[in-house]
């Protein structure tokens, strides 16, 4: 139904901005592996040790991913396929981990008549129009 689903690979410039707070001795430790070469700056620790813990919870993240019905990485809605499920009466619910996408010239009506919800653990992109009209319907 929906033009594309591509499975989750980074991607240069697919990524999002996370902010970390963490106690001044644990920095002082990270500086220090970075300092002596183990990472080449603070963010690549970071993302090596997050990937890590998503390789340690693997299976419980497989089974809640089949127990929700949850769709991973990218979905990309055209106006094409909201046209679509709008004409044959079909509301979408869009359940995603990673990332959401909304074309730019769907309308914030036609994206009313096609979505009945969306729950995004991850980035959810769409213009500020469509946000706003689906705003009630953002689990």
């Amino acid at each position: 139904m929906l033009s594309k689903v591509i499975e989750p690979r980074q991607r240069v410039g697919e990524t999002e901005k996370m902010t970390i707070n963490m106690g001044v001795v644990d920095l002082g430790q990270v500086d220090l592996l970075v300092q002596e070469g183990f990472y080449s700056n603070r963010s690549d620790l970071v993302r090596t040790a997050v990937r890590n813990q998503l390789v340690s919870h693997a299976d419980a993240l497989k089974q809640t991913v089949s127990r929700r019905t949850l769709m991973v990485g990218l979905l990309d809605c055209s106006r094409a396929d909201l046209e679509r499920a709008a004409a044959s009466g079909e509301r979408l619910r869009l359940q995603v981990v990673g990332l959401a996408r909304i074309a730019d010239d769907v309308t914030p009506e036609l994206a009313r008549a096609a979505i009945e919800s969306v729950s995004v653990l991850g980035a959810f992109h769409a213009s500020a129009a469509v946000r706003r009209a689906l705003a009630d319907r953002m689990i």
